[in-house]
């Protein structure tokens, strides 16, 4: 296939002089260390609105993600590196409890406790595919710092060379392709620069009152301790004043997108991320590069995260012939959302989406989270089946993390979950995989008590509690799959959009199956809507999957 003949079937608006333009790596006259691909994407928005997302993710609908670092050992939850600083936050009274004060022991003796010794990737891959999981996403590094891959740019602080001393990435990659299942990473350090500042900070009170935290040690603090001729730096990135109103803890949110008085990222320190990304890409292949930041990485402090995309595409079409990678970013405007797949962080829209679009969200917290499990605290089999029924008919993949611990294997709770959610994907996937939007995406009560987006999403279960009422819809070919939210207790389901005369399905059903079983319904079509009648309940209680010819 000529280059000319794959832009066009790419079907990207791409000026002749252009197409002409040699598909090859160019670092040298890009001027950065890291091999970087030209082609038809630029580093720029309008050049990155010819993105199409691919088939493959289109339908894949449901992934797995593992948000597994160094802030999983301790197994207190989310954001341990940054609230560990925050004195009297139940991070910091833990940390203290646990491994001492954070002018002592800071963070960066938390990775070194981290080893991994259990970690059984292709174990999780195996139990991941038999759930259903189409593709699975691997943490690269989170706010931390720690690059979890054989990092070119962060060479000292790297999971090859601290913590658990194992290409973590590499590890991960290797069996999820032995699985044959698409695989991708998360970058979340474009953030580390804001997010760590709370080492900066001291006591206020108490014994150690006004000792700073180790936020500003540097190479000459660690003669003779185990991070010897390392710079903590490196990680921390803490050799900047402070952005403005640094220590109210909520500000963080509030500078997400760079703004709000941020100090501004150096320069040394965008070009050391865009290499890092490059770098991880060029390395491992990802098929999804999922990212959590505002629109992309840096912007629009830097045009890093630009670059990266424009090199990423570039380099599909360069290695496997056509534009088939992913890349999502959150807090999208509508020119965004056509270069890239929007993620909506822990919640749903409220509408079918004209573009793919992904939600992420968790069972438990992003970090495993000892006491989540000793609660038994996790959502439920059924609730993240739900999720995932309503998220594909609104035209959306639901990318599920499964918190992993500090030694690498995930509790009894969790993986009775994901077994259950097999084993309706084993009965029912069919309704799930390779579908497209129906003309509406649903019926019921709960679409009249929506709960609107908020920042990344986060409407998760403000919503009203899904019924028997609810449906949701989805099509493939000449099929239409109708799903109840739970089996009715009297067994007999009304749908009410397919009622006679309704034009919305203006065509005679002449078959109404369960998918589960094969099983072929009896049912009538009044004016009040398609009348089913339901055999006894074998198994499951909610997203009850029909097959309607």
């Amino acid at each position: 296939m000529n280059r000319r003949t794959l832009l066009k079937q790419l079907g990207l608006a791409i000026p002749a002089a252009m197409i002409n333009m040699e598909l090859r790596a160019s670092d040298a006259t890009l001027g950065y260390p890291e091999e970087m691909m030209t082609g038809p994407f630029k580093p720029t928005w309008p050049s990155l609105q010819q993105y199409a997302t691919p088939d493959w993710f289109r339908n894949a609908k449901f992934g797995i993600w593992a948000h597994w670092g160094p802030q999983c050992q301790p197994e207190n939850g989310d954001w341990y590196a940054r609230e560990m600083y925050m004195e009297g936050n139940h991070h910091y009274n833990f940390h203290l409890k646990k491994y001492g004060h954070p002018s002592v022991f800071g963070f960066k003796d938390v990775i070194n406790e981290w080893k991994a010794e259990l970690w059984d990737p292709e174990s999780l891959l195996s139990l991941y595919k038999d759930a259903g999981a189409k593709y699975f996403v691997a943490l690269a590094n989170h706010h931390d710092n720690l690059d979890l891959y054989q990092s070119k740019y962060q060479p000292a602080w790297n999971s090859v060379k601290v913590g658990p001393r194992k290409d973590v990435i590499g590890g991960w990659a290797k069996a999820a392709r032995k699985q044959d299942i698409r695989f991708g990473v998360s970058v979340h350090a474009a953030h580390t620069w804001s997010w760590m500042e709370t080492a900066q900070r001291a006591d206020k009170t108490g014994p150690f009152a006004g000792v700073p935290y180790d936020g500003k040690v540097t190479r000459k603090d660690g003669k003779g301790k185990w991070w010897d001729g390392m710079d903590p730096q490196d990680l921390y990135a803490q050799n900047h004043p402070l952005s403005e109103n640094s220590y109210d803890d909520g500000m963080i949110h509030r500078q997400w997108n760079w703004g709000n008085g941020v100090t501004p990222p150096s320069k040394a320190y965008c070009d050391k991320f865009l290499n890092r990304t490059i770098d991880l890409i060029n390395r491992y292949d990802p098929d999804l590069l999922y990212f959590d930041d505002t629109a992309l990485p840096l912007w629009p402090a830097s045009d890093a995260g630009l670059k990266i995309a424009a090199h990423y595409y570039n380099r599909s079409i360069q290695q496997k012939g056509a534009l088939d990678v992913v890349i999502n970013g959150k807090i999208l405007d509508e020119q965004q959302r056509k270069c890239m797949v929007w993620d909506i962080e822990r919640g749903q829209s409220n509408n079918s989406e004209p573009l793919p679009w992904q939600t992420c969200t968790c069972i438990g917290a992003w970090h495993y989270d000892r006491g989540i499990y000793d609660r038994h605290g996790y959502k439920s089999a059924g609730t993240v089946v739900q999720t995932l029924v309503d998220v594909v008919s609104k035209n959306g993949n639901l990318l599920l993390s499964i918190p992993v611990r500090g030694n690498g294997t995930i509790d009894e709770d969790e993986r009775m979950i994901v077994e259950e959610i097999g084993r309706w994907m084993k009965a029912n996937g069919e309704s799930i995989f390779d579908t497209r939007p129906w003309k509406i995406f649903g019926e019921g009560p709960a679409m009249e008590q929506s709960a609107p987006l908020s920042a990344q999403g986060f409407n998760e279960g403000k919503g009203k509690e899904f019924t028997e009422q609810d449906i949701r819809f989805v099509v493939k070919g000449n099929v239409l799959y109708a799903t109840a939210m739970r089996w009715p207790e009297n067994g007999k389901l009304t749908i009410k959009s397919l009622a006679a005369g309704n034009e919305l399905y203006a065509r005679e059903i002449s078959k109404v199956t369960l998918v589960a079983s094969d099983s072929v319904l009896s049912f009538k079509r009044t004016e009040n809507g398609l009348e089913v009648e339901l055999p006894e309940r074998k198994e499951f209680g909610y997203a009850v999957a029909l097959r309607i010819v």
